[in-house]
């Protein structure tokens, strides 16, 4: 195993590998600490940084952070690496790398995408400033599409989320039309389910099949299942749009989630199968975080940003439509503050996109972590700038059902009006169509809107 090595200000620092030298490198962050990872100071990790700038790249197709024997994520990344993607950077060190990427344009880094390994995009980003990792997403482009196209320039989609504690579909209804109305709901409109039975979970996909259905929306639905209830489900013959599943970036990992990579494959062809999009065919919808290996002893012994860049490769390998961080959500004891939540955030956009995935965020913290609504608002705007492909929405911000802070439909039109994004394309003209837009982009009053059926009749 290589031992690496750098002198700073006369005291010389060694790192016994290269998943010890990542870790060091990584900016502060609490789980690292819990994980006894971090650097030891300030000076330990500016010695790992410069380090690790002069690794090259190829390295990392060499010397695996996890063993090829032990994990099929990284048999995946290794079995699957595109040898002639990778070559126009195959020479550069870990901070070339970085230089390659400031300069680079939209072509260059699309072209490269099949070329790089979550662990090369994660050691970049670790010499990364926050503006950095912003410019460089920023000029990436992924474009994926079921019913609506999503992640087109110039465009923010949103997911609407309409979660409720009992399943009530009043309740439901009440959250579906408020974002309907104040736009949302053009990347998916998504439900995290209470329960994960069967039944409740058919309910919830009529009820939202039937509100697509009855009003033409271009949108798709997505009950957030587990991946085995949307099998059962598809076999029974229910309205499934995605197939939803939270992923990990390690075997161990994705096995406290009670799924395998052979089982994906089995949703991604059944959910093809069905063939219910209508300007694409990506079904699959993955969520991610950092801190889910931590928490599940799973991680062996790699920093959680790194960890989080593997599950891409997972995600990568199923071509899906959406896939997010839900950065803050799983707490202070990985990400203790703003700074940290943010710093997550845009690492987190910055490598997905780098490896072609259409990549959006839960911007969001829970109610015990140092953060507020201030922290949500820089975190839109920066990775709204950066170019993310959607943002999950909640009314009022506020998650009833998952007890969380995150983002409002009022933020996505915040976004959108300073920024002059739009929406997905098909949802722009339906929302035009209907008259909630004006000739100007803008939205209309609602007070009286036909649309406002949905409520009537779901709650009657």
């Amino acid at each position: 195993m290589t031992t690496y090595t750098a002198t700073l200000g006369g005291e010389r620092h060694r790192f016994g590998s290269l998943a010890r030298l990542l870790a060091a490198a990584s900016p502060e962050r609490s789980g690292d600490r819990l994980a006894g990872l971090a650097a030891a100071g300030a000076r330990e990790r500016v010695a790992a940084r410069w380090a690790l700038a002069e690794v090259p790249l190829a390295t990392f197709l060499t010397e695996p952070v996890i063993p090829y024997e032990d994990d099929d994520v990284t048999r995946l990344i290794l079995d699957g690496h595109d040898a002639a993607a990778f070559a126009p950077v195959a020479g550069l060190t870990v901070g070339e790398f970085r230089e390659w990427l400031l300069t680079a344009d939209a072509a260059a880094l699309a072209a490269v995408a099949p070329g790089l390994t979550p662990e090369m995009t994660a050691a970049v980003s670790k010499l990364m400033g926050n503006a950095d990792l912003v410019a460089v997403a920023r000029k990436v482009r992924v474009v994926t599409a079921f019913r609506s196209t999503i992640g087109l320039p110039g465009r923010l989609a949103t997911r609407l989320q309409p979660n409720h504690p009992t399943d009530d579909p009043a309740g439901v209804a009440a959250a579906l039309l408020d974002g309907l109305l104040l736009g949302s709901g053009d990347a998916v409109l998504g439900i995290n389910p209470a329960t994960d039975s069967p039944k409740a979970v058919r309910d919830l996909l009529d009820l939202l099949d039937g509100v697509i259905t009855r009003y033409a929306i271009p949108t798709q639905s997505c009950v957030l299942c587990h991946v085995t209830t949307s099998l059962d489900l598809m076999a029974r013959g229910a309205p499934v749009d995605l197939v939803f599943q939270s992923i990990a970036g390690t075997q161990a990992a994705n096995a406290s989630f009670g799924v395998t990579l052979g089982l994906l494959d089995e949703a991604y062809e059944a959910a093809l199968a069905l063939g219910r999009g209508t300007v694409g065919d990506n079904v699959m919808y993955f969520e991610t975080g950092q801190g889910s290996a931590l928490s599940a002893d799973a991680h062996h012994g790699v920093d959680q940003q790194t960890v989080e860049a593997r599950a891409y490769a997972v995600a990568r390998r199923y071509r899906p439509l959406l896939v997010n961080t839900v950065v803050g959500f799983i707490g202070p004891e990985y990400l203790y503050d703003g700074r940290q939540i943010l710093r997550a955030a845009l690492e987190d956009h910055f490598c997905g996109k780098l490896l072609g995935l259409p990549m959006g965020l839960d911007i969001c913290y829970t109610n015990h972590a140092d953060a507020d609504d201030d922290d949500i608002a820089t975190m839109l705007t920066m990775l709204a700038v950066a170019g993310a492909s959607f943002v999950i929405c909640t009314p009022g911000g506020d998650d009833i059902m998952l007890n969380y802070q995150s983002a409002s439909y009022h933020d996505a039109l915040y976004l959108r009006e300073v920024l002059g994004l739009r929406p997905a394309p098909e949802f722009e003209t339906w929302l035009r169509s209907i008259g909630l837009l004006d000739e100007n982009g803008g939205l209309r009053e609602a007070d009286g809107h036909p649309l406002t059926a949905i409520g009537r009749e779901l709650a009657a």
